[in-house]
């Protein structure tokens, strides 16, 4: 296959396709910029040309890890139950870290000592958050939920990352049985919480 000389928005998309498929089969290690390039069928210089460096390649894959999050996303419908609406979210969560690994060490771990995602953070991230705010502030405003939604939706992401972390480790079951249990116990132990207070009943008078 020749070599693409051009440095188009085409060769890009290829070279960070190449780039996350590599992360998740060499890991870090084994991740290099003459690799990528030549896998991508293109040259280390139209890799830096496009990227600047090394650094600009893993940032690369960092926004592209949360745009393809936010894909997944968006193919969640919108139901009259919010609170399912979001237990569908956190599961998305769980099956978008399970599918890709690597690339979600890379967005939520920072594995590579270095790599500092600086602005790219705000915006790569922006929009998956915008996301689950949307979702949280529904069951809060139909009373299902309380509290501050960027609050809820931190507390949920990070109930999630910590599953799926120990999901990956082989530390919550050794059945999908047992797992899907643990994930739905946890799950539905923080919305409980999260939920209003039964408004209490008034005693009657003494007589």
């Amino acid at each position: 296959m020749p070599r693409a000389k051009q440095r188009t928005p085409e060769l890009r998309d290829r070279v960070l396709q190449v780039a996350v498929e590599m992360l998740a089969t060499d890991g870090v290690a084994g991740l290099t910029t003459r690799k990528v390039a030549a896998k991508a069928a293109t040259s280390t210089p139209a890799v830096y040309e496009l990227f600047g460096d090394k650094a600009g390649l893993v940032r690369g894959m960092f926004v592209e890890g949360f745009r393809m999050l936010r894909r997944r996303l968006e193919r969640l419908p919108e139901t009259d139950e919010p609170r399912a609406d979001v237990e569908r979210v956190i599961q998305t969560l769980r099956t978008f870290v399970r599918a890709h690994p690597a690339l979600a060490e890379l967005m939520f771990s920072r594995p590579f000592h270095d790599f500092d995602p600086g602005a790219a953070w705000a915006e790569a991230g922006a929009a998956a958050r915008v996301f689950i705010v949307a979702r949280i502030q529904r069951c809060i405003d139909a009373g299902v939920l309380a509290g501050d939604a960027t609050d809820v939706a931190h507390v949920l992401f990070s109930l999630a990352q910590g599953l799926a972390a120990t999901e990956a480790a082989g530390w919550l079951g050794t059945s999908k049985a047992s797992v899907d249990r643990r994930w739905q116990l946890g799950i539905r132990a923080v919305l409980n919480g999260l939920s209003p207070p039964a408004p209490r009943r008034s005693r009657p008078a003494r007589r």
